[in-house]
């Protein structure tokens, strides 16, 4: 069955880094960085015209889905938002495949440290940090974890945990 692997979480958090890392660590596997299709300025949630990117991301996945790729890879930030996420999930048009998600998090001190460092402008955001997960995501701590044990914990997550079927 193919798996779509969602992983959301802060600006900051490792989402890009992680989710990279996994989906080459997986054969017959596509990747989609959902951030690229929400790329304006300034970023709102709350910009209606972004449910146009909403409608891309469904049907890029969908696209990949269809296509028999065993593992599809999704990060974005919009994922912690429940309203947006159900919408684009509800636009995937493809079927019979598992759905696994995670929440990346860490601490605010850890997030204020990789903000600094990726050299961003402005100061940190921790208000996506507070938001709770997703019901049923699987919580991944971040802190103190290289890349490649966050890629291991999550392929065992992936490769052993029960998961919801669409």
């Amino acid at each position: 069955m193919k798996k779509l692997i969602l992983i959301s979480g802060s600006p900051c958090v490792g989402k890009t880094a992680v989710g990279t890392r996994l989906f080459e660590s997986f054969d017959n596997s596509a990747y989609l960085d959902g951030d690229w299709c929400w790329c304006v300025h300034p970023f709102s949630t709350e910009d209606t015209r972004l449910r146009n990117g909403d409608k891309s991301m469904s049907f890029i996945l969908s696209n990949y889905l269809d296509t028999g790729f065993e593992y599809v890879f999704f990060t974005s930030v919009v994922l912690t938002d429940a309203r947006i996420r159900e919408g684009i999930l509800n636009g995937i048009t493809a079927r019979e495949y598992r759905t696994i998600g995670f929440t990346l998090t860490c601490s605010a001190e850890t997030l204020k440290e990789r903000h600094d460092k990726r050299g961003d402008p402005g100061e940190t955001n921790l208000f996506w940090l507070s938001l709770p997960p997703y019901p049923g995501d699987i919580v991944i701590e971040t802190d103190n974890k290289s890349i490649r044990e966050l890629v291991r914990e999550m392929k065992h997550h992936i490769e052993t945990e029960p998961e919801q079927t669409n």
